[in-house]
């Protein structure tokens, strides 16, 4: 029995040696915000390795403010928002990509020209539109204008574009409509892509903060980062309690990132976008 040669090491670049920085510079802060929020008042800001960490200051922004209402109506928002659009994204995705239909093309390039559009310059109208329609304060105002999202429908596109129509072909020959062939065929297939668009548009939803600052004034729909804010605002110079409530709203966004990075890198090699 012979044993395999060890494989040589690869020789530092100064492109790895690049990256290694950049994740130390990525990480740093991380990490002394984490520390930071364990430590008491007035040791914040020291540049001493912490001694006494303590878990008052979690424990005061779980039970002196509201911050538990603040993450699930977050949750809600987000889980609600990603299931919603990633429906009505697979039907605009594979309509753009499979049927034919007089101003196809000006309708992508409508959704595209969006993106260009940031959300400051329709800020004002949005809120008008809402205001209309009678959704300031509601759960709607939060939930239906972020349902819409040009990436989401652009990556969709591109991805019903690489696949074969073999399935949909004999679909058809079946007697299948471009419902069923959605349902039973198309849908199916999406699984790898919505999932990573899942996680894209809960991280998206989740850190949200002007488009909820501006709807919701009420106390009881704030969102975890308008919640964050309001921590400053409302005490001062304790920022034991901001970094504590930041370490917290961080939690849920590790998890889902870690849990679907994959399927994002994966998407993206099969749309062709890497």
């Amino acid at each position: 029995m012979t044993r395999d040669r060890a494989q040589p090491r690869a020789p530092i670049t100064w492109l790895s040696i690049v990256g290694y920085l950049l994740a130390l510079v990525t990480a740093l802060p991380i990490l002394w915000m984490v520390l930071a929020a364990f430590r008491p008042k007035g040791d914040v800001f020291a540049l001493t390795w912490p001694t006494n960490l303590t878990t008052e200051n979690f424990t005061y922004v779980l039970t002196e403010v509201p911050f538990p209402v603040y993450l699930g109506n977050s949750a809600l928002v987000s889980i609600v928002v990603t299931v919603i659009a990633l429906f009505l994204h697979t039907m605009a995705g594979y309509a753009l990509a499979r049927l034919r239909f007089p101003g196809r093309g000006l309708a992508f390039g409508l959704v595209i020209a969006t993106l260009l559009i940031s959300l400051p310059v329709i800020l004002v109208p949005l809120f008008m539109v809402t205001e209309v329609l009678g959704m300031v304060n509601t759960y709607a105002g939060l939930i239906v204008p972020s349902i819409f999202n040009a990436f989401g429908v652009f990556l969709l596109r591109q991805f019903y574009l690489s696949l074969p129509t073999d399935l949909e072909d004999a679909g058809r020959l079946d007697g299948c409509g471009h419902l069923r062939l959605y349902w039973h065929i198309v849908l199916p297939l999406s699984r790898p892509i919505m999932a990573s668009l899942a996680v894209l548009f809960f991280l998206a939803n989740w850190n949200s903060f002007v488009w909820p600052l501006t709807v919701a004034q009420d106390e009881n729909l704030r969102v975890v980062q308008v919640g964050i804010n309001s921590l400053q605002g409302q005490y001062g110079q304790d920022y034991q309690y901001v970094l504590a409530g930041s370490v917290l709203a961080a939690i849920p966004t590790v998890i889902v990132f870690l849990i679907g990075q994959r399927r994002i890198v994966d998407s993206l090699k099969t749309t062709g976008l890497k």
